[in-house]
């Protein structure tokens, strides 16, 4: 049978087999009584990575901005973030379902960013009783619906000083804030210094089974601990999970480079397919998005279907955009073997259409 070469998400990796041992070694304890070493150990490293007070492990990230958006808003207080945000499009709206804030959308340019004039001419006026007061700004590095666009810390300083001029704090949806570093040769701490508070995921390019870790403040994170409980977040004896994350801490993020490279060899092998356009200048991490045309090739929903046939497997990501993400999986081999499938696929429905 043709082997599956899946470029969904750089979710479907599975743990390494040091990751493996260290799981199956884990040091545990109860960690809703605060006693599991291996997840006080993640947490201390992970908020050390990210400049901040103190951390919480939670069980993914849609949980960490949830947590981050209960602990810094209020019933009917409003949230910024970008129109393309992660939040706002696959999160199950819990910021609006649980928190009770409103969003309110300011435009993603192409990688991702917003801006601070947009941020600022979307920040409500505190002393008017007819509006919500905005208590949070999110922003998003890297940028999932943006072909992993990165925010430079510069980018990401010049929000944060008017969300903060304007009494609103600043959460950083993180997911692959590593990709970010490993794309820009800086620290993550660079990244991440400005913000009120930072998730990132660890089930993610890092290749751990489950988990985020919510990075902040002690005050806020001492706050986002028991909005974790509430939401059923306590997973007690989860040092088994922790231990992951401290080998992929150690062994999984110089990595990320490899995953860039191929996204880029991939990008311009598909901007060379008739059909299919990608900006292949703009691949900046591991996340490739392209369109495909309509008229020439067909619906982009049909294709995923026949890629799948003809063995690889892409994400929807809107209208007639693709997706594909590289991870430690996929190789410059696959890269090869999926553009040479693509190609026969889109030029096979061409013929049909």
């Amino acid at each position: 049978m043709m082997a599956l070469i899946d470029l969904r998400s750089d979710t479907v990796t599975h743990p390494t087999d040091e990751m493996r041992r260290a799981m199956a070694a884990a040091e545990v304890g109860d960690d809703v009584f605060g006693e599991d070493p291996t997840i006080n150990a993640l947490q201390e490293r992970a908020a050390g990575l990210m400049g901040q007070e103190a951390g919480l492990l939670t069980a993914s990230g849609t949980m960490s901005n949830l947590i981050a958006a209960l602990a810094w808003c209020s019933r009917g207080d409003e949230m910024i973030m970008g129109q393309e945000a992660h939040m706002f499009w696959n999160e199950s709206a819990g910021p609006t379902a649980l928190a009770g804030a409103q969003i309110r959308l300011v435009p993603n340019d192409v990688n991702g960013r917003i801006s601070a004039q947009d941020v600022a001419a979307a920040v409500r006026d505190s002393s008017n009783i007819h509006v919500p007061a905005t208590t949070l700004v999110c922003l998003e590095n890297t940028h999932n619906r943006c072909s992993g666009g990165v925010m430079t810390p510069q980018d990401t300083r010049e929000v944060v000083d008017v969300a903060h001029a304007a009494g609103a704090a600043v959460h950083l949806d993180g997911a692959r804030i590593f990709n970010a570093a490993v794309a820009l040769e800086v620290p993550a701490s660079e990244l991440t210094k400005d913000v009120d508070d930072v998730s990132f995921c660890l089930s993610k390019a890092l290749s751990c089974p489950v988990g985020s870790v919510l990075c902040g403040s002690e005050e806020f994170i001492g706050k986002a601990r028991k909005w974790r409980k509430m939401v059923g977040g306590g997973m007690r004896q989860a040092g088994v999970l922790a231990a992951a994350g401290l080998v992929a801490l150690d062994s999984m993020v110089e990595r990320l480079a490899d995953d860039h490279a191929n996204a880029r060899r991939l990008a311009a092998g598909l901007a060379n397919i008739d059909g299919l356009t990608v900006d292949e200048d703009g691949i900046q991490t591991n996340i490739v998005i392209f369109e495909v045309d309509r008229e020439k090739v067909g619906d982009a929903r049909e294709v995923i279907a026949a890629l799948r046939e003809d063995g690889v497997l892409v994400s929807h990501s809107r209208d007639q955009a693709l997706r594909m993400v590289t991870h430690r999986h996929i190789t410059a081999g696959d890269v090869d073997e999926a553009l040479s499938r693509v190609n026969g696929t889109v030029r096979r429905m061409a013929g049909a259409a």
